[in-house]
């Protein structure tokens, strides 16, 4: 039965930039796929694009297309990323100088049509609300504040820039999952009415894409078993035509695949698991099966699927505020006590500066900044507790006025001994607001550049 491998070379945007060496070196794989999108990531690319034209993109990508272009166009394998953000043309086009300047041939596709931020009053005027998907609540009550406004594309464009020809794939806003699915499709001659074999892609798909995930890292059912976490290995999805997986790693690598790594990957970011929504198809994860099946090696099957909606989700982030926060140690005996003492003097010190943020927030880090309440014991005396103040402001120059008050406890609050943040920078907030759009209403193009 013919079969492909698919690696996972980035799990985020600042991923470890080194995790793809060893899929190039001795993965064996046919394709790389990068995720480097989050949700807010479209904003700070977005204003990084409107400083600089030629920006808005994961340039890291570009730092790690210089460092094994020669390897992968010599072995073959194919790159599909997530890496175009707001620009993949720019992206692309840097991609394409380093070929150039390495005299490879090469030729690389973009898929854009994701980004909507300056459609966004054309659709309204079509009668396209992007109304809140948690509230109900329409765009207007914050659209002079957004900052960024992407659609989640499918598995399309993806599938067609492979059947083009193209060696690296630049998206901008695709789904994760997406990325993974299409060589499957592409390499395996799935259709697009296959549903069951598109739900086990993006069942793997989601399994493997965030990294090192899968792999031991992260792992609460096991972590203290997981070998040479310095050098963890990136997984590898071993992909046959029936939509069985077998979900591995590099040889000699560091890391850990079994069951328990897969099965917690499964659940990430999981809402109703017999209802996993993508713009291809509808996948139910409720009669996954998963088993040890060799030594990192984690047999995969069994995801069902149903017909994709005729809509698709559009990430839109927008600016809602200011925040600020700083920390200040204190150490045993009574430093829960001190760090008491040193919040209450802080929220006196507001009143008198005329300091009103909308939301305060003080933790007892060593003591209850993970569980809270919870972790309250009675006559608990930790031997140090660190303070950590932060406000929310509805401007930047409010939030600027913690920045004096923290380290001005080091003489004027509780004593303390074990050091106190910088000054604090106000941070603008961005908020995320989901909605819908139909799919008719948005066109995804794919485009070609060639370095001869």
């Amino acid at each position: 039965m013919k079969k492909i491998r698919i690696g996972t070379g980035q799990g985020y945007w600042g991923d470890r930039l080194d995790a793809p060496l060893a899929l190039v070196s001795s993965g064996n794989v046919q394709y790389i796929c990068f995720d480097y999108l989050a949700e807010l990531t479209m904003s700070i690319m977005q204003k990084q694009k409107q400083r600089d034209p030629a920006r808005g993109y994961a340039h890291d990508f570009v730092g790690l297309c210089r460092q094994i272009l020669p390897q992968v166009k010599a072995q073959g394998i194919k790159l599909i990323a997530s890496a175009g953000g707001v620009n993949p043309k720019a992206c692309a086009e840097a991609i394409a100088q380093v070929a150039r300047s390495q005299g490879i041939k090469l030729k690389i596709a973009t898929v854009s049509g994701d980004d909507i931020l300056d459609r966004i009053d054309s659709l309204a005027s079509q009668g396209y609300a992007l109304k809140n998907m948690d509230d109900g609540s329409g765009i207007s009550a914050i659209r002079d504040r957004v900052t960024s406004a992407n659609v989640y594309l499918g598995v399309a464009p993806v599938v067609e820039a492979l059947r083009g020809g193209a060696e690296i794939i630049v998206t901008g806003r695709n789904t994760d999952t997406s990325l993974f699915l299409a060589p499957m499709i592409h390499e395996l001659g799935w259709r697009m009415d296959e549903l069951d074999k598109l739900a086990c892609g993006i069942c793997i798909g989601h399994v493997i894409e965030c990294g090192a995930q899968v792999t031991g890292g992260n792992y609460t059912g096991g972590w203290d078993r997981v070998p040479d976490l310095a050098r963890v290995g990136w997984p590898i999805a071993e992909v046959y035509e029936d939509g069985t997986a077998v979900i591995t790693k590099p040889e000699g690598t560091g890391g850990l695949v079994e069951a328990g790594t897969v099965k917690e990957e499964l659940l990430y970011e999981i809402g109703d698991p017999r209802s996993y929504i993508t713009p291809d198809v509808v996948a139910d994860f409720s009669e996954v099966r998963i088993e040890d099946v060799g030594p990192n090696r984690v047999k995969l099957w069994g995801a069902r699927g149903k017909p994709a909606p005729d809509t698709l989700k559009v990430s839109i982030s927008y600016s809602n505020g200011y925040r600020a926060y700083a920390d200040l140690a204190f150490s045993w005996p009574q430093a829960l006590d001190k760090a008491k003492l040193a919040a209450k003097v802080l929220t006196e010190r507001f009143r008198i500066i005329g300091l009103d943020p909308e939301e305060t927030m003080f933790d007892y880090i060593g003591y209850n900044s993970m569980h809270g309440p919870l972790s309250e014991v009675p006559g608990n005396d930790p031997q140090e507790v660190r303070l950590r103040v932060a406000i929310r402001t509805k401007t930047a120059e409010e939030a600027k006025k913690l920045g004096p008050e923290v380290p001005c406890l080091v003489t004027c609050g509780p004593p303390q001994g074990g050091g106190y943040s910088a000054r604090s920078t106000p941070q603008e907030i961005l908020e995320y607001w989901p909605a819908l759009i139909p799919a008719a209403a948005i066109e995804p193009e794919v485009r070609f550049v060639e370095v001869n």
